[in-house]
């Protein structure tokens, strides 16, 4: 058991049935209250962000979550496909429960899977993918000069479609941020 005055940003715990990791904690302690925790966290398996209350020294359940690398194989059009690249053994996860994530991973990418339990919770992605650009907008003469602000719309590999500045031709490979999905400089 883990004591809530204990939590730190990251840790991982089970609560009401439910996966939680922190991302946020605030200790409020006042001279004659007990001390109320207000932890925000994410709900592992929903994604759902939101805050708990707890009072000082209660106490929640430690949830170790494994992460293990494994190989995105293919979309078979309801799953995603993924392989351990040790064992060759392969798992599915739902299409639905990967939508964001789809957006930044190719065919043959390594990536992170989490799992509890033999539960898979989902994917990590890293904080930048590289990806090629499919398709753009031509840049006027005259629009390229640099510190320009302006921008154009681009298409990746992957479907995603992003601004990118006026000097970033089709066929160039690209850093997208997976946090936002907009572009941060070129791979």
């Amino acid at each position: 058991m883990i004591i809530v005055n204990d939590l730190r940003p990251g840790t991982s715990f089970e609560y009401e049935n439910n996966l939680y990791t922190v991302l946020n904690l605030d200790l409020n302690k006042t001279a004659m209250r007990q001390m109320v925790v207000k932890a925000k966290v994410k709900n592992l398996r929903t994604g759902v962000i939101n805050e708990i209350s707890f009072t000082g020294g209660d106490k929640v359940e430690p949830a170790h979550i494994e992460k293990k690398e494994m190989q995105y194989l293919y979309d078979d059009g309801e799953a995603l496909v993924f392989m351990d690249t040790e064992t060759y053994e392969q798992i599915e996860i739902s299409k639905r429960n990967l939508e964001w994530e789809l957006k930044f991973m190719k065919e043959n990418d390594m990536v992170n899977i989490t799992m509890y339990n033999n539960e898979i919770l989902g994917v990590i992605l890293p904080d930048k993918v590289a990806l090629q650009i499919v398709e753009c907008e031509q840049a006027v003469k005259g629009d390229t000069v640099s510190g320009s602000a302006k921008t154009k719309n681009a298409k990746v590999e992957t479907g995603l479609d992003i601004k990118v500045p006026m000097f970033i031709e089709n066929g160039e490979i690209v850093l997208v941020s997976t946090a936002d999905g907009k572009y941060s400089g070129r791979a």
